[in-house]
């Protein structure tokens, strides 16, 4: 009788198991740590970008590492120490966290249609890096953006005018395109690559406190973008 149930309980795993690789690799990693004082030390400008690089990897191939949210939450409690700071759009299909595969305390993320800097921007970045330890800052711009197209259009709604004014001179800067309009596809998309450039450049000219720590390469700033139908980042190097 226990042979007859020890051959069972064998055939009936083998068969969840089958099931479980037939749907495909089960993630078995679980990440519950939090950057500390001490990683994000260690942590170089150069080795933050690889990290970026290596969590959009892991999302793009459907590889994503799990986090256990709930307990980095506790952890961070009462401090935190991220490695790098992005600048993205508000657009809602490209939460940095998620397509860079971090989890909590990992970036500092500051988000508005268009992604551009103002002071208040600016303002954070400088906390972020001078005073928070963050090695990395990360202009991200992404295709089909809709801030872009609406200032492409030269559109007008309330104070979104304004906001669509901060990316004007990216859609003056970009020559040789044909509509100047939303309808062409490509006249958008170098615009939105032109805006991250100006974005990086005003970055440094508006700021004192970042241009010093990039010029000392404390801190580095790069360019990206984000494809919205692929999942890809692709950064300006």
């Amino acid at each position: 009788m226990r042979s007859h149930t020890a051959q069972f309980r064998s055939l009936a795993w083998a068969t969840i198991l089958t099931a479980m690789g037939a749907v495909g690799p089960v993630n078995a990693e679980v990440r519950s740590s939090v950057m500390t004082r001490e990683t994000q030390a260690a942590t170089t400008p150069a080795k933050a970008l690889q990290m970026l690089k290596q969590g959009n990897a892991r999302f793009v191939a459907g590889e994503a590492t799990d986090y256990n949210y709930l307990a980095q939450v506790k952890q961070t409690a009462s401090g935190q120490f991220p490695f790098a700071s992005v600048l993205s759009c508000l657009d809602s299909r490209i939460p940095p966290e998620i397509v860079f595969n971090r989890g909590i305390g990992d970036l500092f993320v500051a988000r508005v249609a268009g992604n551009f800097v103002n002071d208040d921007i600016l303002g954070s970045l400088e906390f972020a890096a001078k005073i928070a330890g963050s090695k990395l800052i990360v202009v991200m711009g992404h295709s089909e953006c809709g801030a872009v197209k609406g200032a492409c259009d030269a559109a007008q709604l309330g104070l979104l005018s304004t906001t669509l004014a901060s990316i004007n001179p990216a859609v003056s800067a970009v020559q040789g395109h044909t509509p100047r309009s939303s309808a062409n596809g490509a006249f958008v998309q170098a615009v939105a690559e032109m805006n991250v450039t100006l974005t990086m450049k005003k970055l440094r000219d508006r700021s004192v406190v970042l241009r010093q720590m990039i010029d000392a390469g404390e801190i580095a700033l790069v360019g990206a973008m984000y494809d919205v139908g692929t999942g890809r980042v692709r950064f300006f190097e």
